[in-house]
């Protein structure tokens, strides 16, 4: 592309990359890209469903975790548009701004997620810490300022970084890295100074994710020390499995994270190839695995999907 000024942004475009090495597979790759959406979609709006119809699971924990799967619903459905384009019809261009919106729902879908995850581990810890008063600390009305709370924080956050990549100037052909805008290869395209960006961009990071994932290991520091306290070995075991699937939750959601991190400042001349598929692996898995994981683990959750499906079957 031309050379491109702050006020040429209206026509200006971005071209996203498909899976490097690959482009001749693109149809057949679609297959399993798409059955992931599918699964992620489908199983996470089953578990939604499920928590709002069936009153057993009218409780804190399985509130919270209708909370994570609105999370990776909408992070599955802001990248599906340009990554199916991609693979269906090699629709590679976007205009900037459909780019910089894109870029602004992925991140902040996943910093709620993280804030959910966190809540969810805050949940885990009164529940056994003081299980005698978990509903009373963890009414309705907490559980929605909570909700609200890690929107408004993660909307706060996010809402600076597509703002300021607008008033950059954009002088060199605008290619990014993956198939969907993240903020990581948007400051790579102006031909301005980044610094400002890229010093908001860690901080977010510290302030969201960093802090999060702290607080999170302090909870389950303090849920170990509470589950050695307990006397009887069948108390502790009870106690930590029902954290089981929240820690999974965490694994999948954090470690992609951190090995995309380390790719990304480590590895910087490893192959297109495998930091695509770090990226394909921290935004796709745990949208797909995490309702299969909760209802797999946990019995309300499975009896709820079996509920909601008698249900349908009434209606019809």
């Amino acid at each position: 592309m031309g050379a491109e000024s702050n006020g040429s942004l209206d026509v200006l475009s971005v071209f996203l990359t498909g899976i490097p090495g690959l482009e001749a597979q693109h149809g057949w790759l679609s297959i399993p890209f798409f059955t992931m959406y599918i699964v992620a979609i489908v199983g996470n709006s089953l578990i939604m469903a499920a928590v709002h119809v069936d009153a057993a699971l009218h409780e804190p924990m399985y509130l919270f975790l209708s909370m994570l799967a609105v999370t990776e619903v909408g992070v599955s459905v802001s990248t599906l548009p340009t990554v199916m384009g991609i693979l269906w019809f090699d629709a590679r261009q976007i205009d900037f701004d459909g780019c910089l919106a894109q870029m602004f729902f992925i991140h902040t879908f996943s910093c709620m997620e993280s804030g959910v995850l966190l809540a969810m581990s805050y949940d885990r810890f009164v529940a056994i810490y003081n299980p005698l008063r978990y509903t009373a600390i963890l009414t309705l009305s907490r559980i929605i300022c909570m909700g609200l709370g890690i929107t408004l924080k993660s909307v706060t956050f996010m809402a600076p970084l597509p703002i300021l990549l607008r008033q950059l100037p954009y002088c060199h052909v605008n290619v990014l890295s993956h198939s969907y805008c993240l903020h990581s290869d948007l400051i790579q395209l102006p031909c301005a100074d980044t610094k400002l960006n890229s010093i908001l961009g860690l901080s977010i990071v510290l302030a969201t994710f960093g802090l999060d994932s702290l607080l999170i290991v302090v909870s389950y520091v303090l849920i170990l020390y509470t589950v050695l306290g307990i006397a009887s070995g069948e108390g502790r075991r009870k106690a930590l499995n029902t954290c089981v699937s929240h820690i999974c939750a965490v694994l999948l959601y954090y470690v992609p994270m951190i090995g995309v991190s380390v790719m990304h400042r480590a590895a910087k001349h490893a192959s297109p190839l495998v930091h695509t598929l770090m990226s394909s692996i921290y935004l796709f898995v745990p949208p797909v695995l995490n309702p299969i994981i909760y209802s797999v683990k946990t019995k309300p959750v499975r009896q709820g999907i079996f509920t909601l499906f008698s249900c349908k079957r009434k209606w019809l």
